[in-house]
């Protein structure tokens, strides 16, 4: 059975409850989850989706989480998304990333610290691959702004990801990414969601 699939499902269709289940009972292992989203993400790389990406720091924090795993007994507890790979929208603050929003006059912005949002998924053992494309200062219903681009739709690239959080919704319906953070005041999250054929909360 190949490395990218359990079971006859590859790793890139399992939701993110079933990748943790399968990695904390080492039936597969957090590296070949990790790599399997990177190669889809870079299969979909015309996306646009992932404008930052953390793929070596990924596949460094995957082979610590099975270490982990690997050194633990069967009454520890552990946390609930230990090596799942993830993605988080560019405008949600992560320490050593881009915080653009998409505005020009911060693209060389670098931050201090993770918002608060990102450091509970890192809490919970999730493993960021990249930052995900948001349209200017997540204002509008379409993913582009004059930093990072446009981003096109994983079913048809002459459509648009809706938006803000666009990249959010390409990379999870590419299979890029089982789950990943955005926001939404009037529609960031759920327009998204139906653009790209994913669930959104």
């Amino acid at each position: 059975m190949s490395a990218a699939t359990v079971a006859g499902t590859a790793l890139t269709e399992r939701s993110a409850g079933d990748l943790a289940a399968l990695i904390r009972a080492r039936e597969v292992s957090s590296v070949d989850v990790v790599e399997a989203h990177i190669e889809r993400l870079q299969r979909f790389a015309w996306t646009n989706a992932v404008v930052a990406d953390r793929f070596a720091s990924a596949r460094e924090d995957a082979a610590a989480a099975d270490a982990r795993i690997a050194g633990s007994d069967a009454g520890d507890e552990l946390p609930p998304l230990l090596g799942v790979p993830c993605t988080i929208k560019e405008s949600i603050s992560f320490e050593g990333m881009p915080n653009s929003s998409g505005l020009v006059a911060r693209r060389d912005f670098r931050c201090t610290e993770t918002a608060p949002a990102a450091q509970r998924l890192l809490d919970a053992g999730a493993i960021p691959l990249g930052l995900t494309n948001t349209s200017e200062l997540t204002l509008w219903p379409e993913t582009e702004n004059h930093v990072y681009g446009r981003t096109d739709n994983p079913y048809d690239p002459s459509r648009s990801a809706g938006g803000s959080s666009g990249g959010e919704g390409a990379a999870v319906a590419s299979g890029g990414s089982p789950i990943g953070l955005g926001s939404d005041i009037g529609g960031s999250i759920r327009v998204p969601a139906f653009f790209n054929g994913v669930f959104g909360h």
